[in-house]
């Protein structure tokens, strides 16, 4: 649920770093062995719920036994609600893929949203909800459009869901460990139909993120000419 406008410049939506630096987590984290993807290593998405990522089919397999209960939870809401609530199903099918197609985007947008460079605490209260309107196209990239976007508080997710709240939980306890700050939840729906995508984040100190005002003219510009090429904007060292 969100609202946006506007085009800036093409040049605005990515500056080449100036320097050579660690990728940050807000980036796809293999959620077996936490190895942060590269532009080298592809990762995958797991087929059942199209959120857990991983970097190799060994460590896919690894996880199962851990992932297979938020797994077959998560597919089995998207695969039942067509039927339950008369939702089409194609907007189910491509919910799914624009969510994996515009992964870094979504992720950087939550982390502009929740202004977790310089309100970090907001990882753990506030979610960012972008709600899509469906259009039937038939150029699969250009399927939905922005219809806004809202801050919500992390409830709205957490205390709906106990199997992805603990999931949630799961990663945000992972991340601190590791000295990130937790995990920000982003949550896409158009209609009845609803995803959650979680994004670990690093410390602000180590990201290089701009902080950007405009996000959501960012964010309305790649999805509505299905462009899925966003890299997050980085000039600085330090953001």
């Amino acid at each position: 649920m969100a609202t946006v406008y506007a085009q800036p410049a093409a040049a605005n939506y990515y500056t080449p770093p100036s320097h050579q630096g660690v990728k940050q987590r807000g980036y796809r984290l293999c959620d077996q062995c936490g190895t942060v993807e590269q532009p080298t290593t592809k990762f995958r998405l797991c087929g059942g719920c199209m959120v857990t990522q991983y970097c190799s089919q060994t460590c896919q397999r690894a996880h199962w036994p851990s992932h297979k209960a938020i797994c077959q939870h998560t597919s089995s809401q998207m695969k039942h609600a067509p039927t339950s609530s008369g939702v089409d199903e194609n907007i189910v099918k491509n919910l799914r893929k624009f969510t994996s197609a515009h992964c870094d985007l979504l992720g950087w947008a939550g982390f502009q949203a929740l202004q977790l460079k310089r309100v970090p605490s907001n990882v753990r209260h506030n979610a960012l909800l972008i709600e899509l309107s469906y259009r039937p196209s038939s150029d699969s990239a250009r399927r939905f459009t922005i219809k806004g976007t809202h801050i919500v508080p992390r409830s709205y997710v957490t205390d709906n869901d106990r199997l992805v709240a603990d999931d949630i939980q799961r990663r945000e306890e992972r991340c601190r460990q590791k000295g990130g700050i937790g995990t920000a939840v982003i949550l896409i729906q158009c209609g009845e139909i609803s995803q959650v995508m979680p994004v670990e984040v690093d410390s602000p100190s180590r990201i290089s993120w701009d902080t950007r005002e405009d996000w959501k003219d960012v964010l309305r510009h790649f999805v509505e000419t299905g462009r899925t090429d966003f890299k997050p904007i980085s000039s600085t060292s330090r953001g």
